[in-house]
């Protein structure tokens, strides 16, 4: 359970700013454990990559957190705090930790993002609806990352709740127009539709069409929700994808008749869906990885009308997304085969 917004205020973020401290003052113990233990793990300085990266994460939640405090009270104590000038002050320090976080996780972890698809200029001045593929925690940040940092964007997003239990994410996105949602509540397509509204040049509304992480067990349980519904031809569809889960059409179709001018983004990606948990974390470290996405866009002239043409066009582009991932997944596997001992 989800601690009431009192406690998350009061509890929650003075205890992230301590517990920064407290690693900060035993950093030295911490390098000696982290040395000693290292030659005895696999990877390469295992512990040490780890350590920094918990350090760099706990120094940068400790300087949102103190940030968030001063535009707390220059806003007058929060009454003036969703105004356009407050908003860009937060939006800048979203685009600020998402830099950083990137960039030590590029350094350390030998991470390295290619992007393919339109420049940002194929954006310039049309609000965008980003419909985004979801495995694991680490693509949401990326698409956060290019959508502030790339393009220039101040995305509104649709988050589980589960996020507010990180006080910098909690108190950071509650400022801004997002809406962070409980699984299997009433009432969702209606929140989705009051955020994509009003969409102006510089705003994107992202949302995971298929309600969660990539898994065999949730892609089985997705099709046979489909079939209990009598919805066949969408099960087939389902079945015959292979790396994602079957969208939920009600989220979609609320934002595209919200927004009806703006442009839609499809984004896939590949090479983050094996790290879902932390163990998955632990074992790929240091990752000397690539993460692919994937961007297409759709002009809002060519969006079909009638509600059974858009699944049927949200279903299509799904499949389209199953592909891709399947052929980036082919290359990896052929690349590794291949690739000296």
């Amino acid at each position: 359970m989800l601690p009431p917004r009192w406690v998350r205020r009061v509890v929650l973020a003075p205890a992230m700013v301590g517990l920064t401290v407290l690693v900060i003052v035993g950093l030295p113990v911490w390098l000696i454990g982290a040395v000693l233990v290292a030659p005895f793990l696999p990877g390469r300085w295992r512990p040490l990559r780890v350590l920094w990266m918990v350090l760099v994460h706990l120094v940068l939640e400790t300087y949102v957190l103190v940030r968030l405090f001063f535009l707390w009270v220059l806003s007058v104590f929060g009454h003036n705090v969703r105004t356009a000038g407050f908003e860009r002050a937060h939006y800048d320090l979203v685009q600020r930790y998402l830099a950083l976080m990137l960039g030590e996780a590029e350094r350390v972890l030998h991470l390295r993002v290619e992007v393919e698809g339109p420049s940002p200029a194929a954006y310039d001045g049309r609000p965008l609806l980003v419909f985004c593929r979801h495995a694991g925690p680490g693509d949401s940040f990326l698409l956060v990352h290019h959508l502030v940092n790339v393009y220039d964007r101040e995305p509104r997003i649709v988050l589980r709740d589960t996020l507010q239990w990180d006080p910098a994410i909690d108190i950071l996105l509650n400022r801004l127009p997002n809406r962070f949602i409980r699984p299997g509540t009433g009432g969702l397509e209606e929140q989705i539709g009051w955020l994509a509204s009003g969409l102006d040049h510089d705003d994107a509304f992202v949302i995971f069409p298929e309600g969660g992480n990539f898994s065999e067990r949730r892609r089985a349980r997705a099709i046979a929700r489909l079939q209990e519904r009598g919805r066949l031809d969408d099960a087939e569809k389902a079945e015959r994808m292979r790396h994602v889960l079957a969208p939920r059409p009600g989220g979609v179709l609320a934002a595209l008749d919200n927004a009806p001018g703006a442009d839609v983004v499809w984004v896939a990606h590949s090479g983050l869906e094996h790290l879902i948990s932390v163990a998955d974390i632990w074992r790929e470290l240091p990752m000397d990885s690539v993460v692919k996405m994937r961007w297409w866009q759709v002009t809002h002239e060519d969006v079909p009308d009638g509600e059974q043409e858009r699944i049927d066009w949200l279903y299509d582009w799904w499949a389209r997304i199953d592909a891709w991932i399947g052929e980036q997944r082919a290359s990896r596997a052929s690349s590794e085969r291949v690739a000296p001992t």
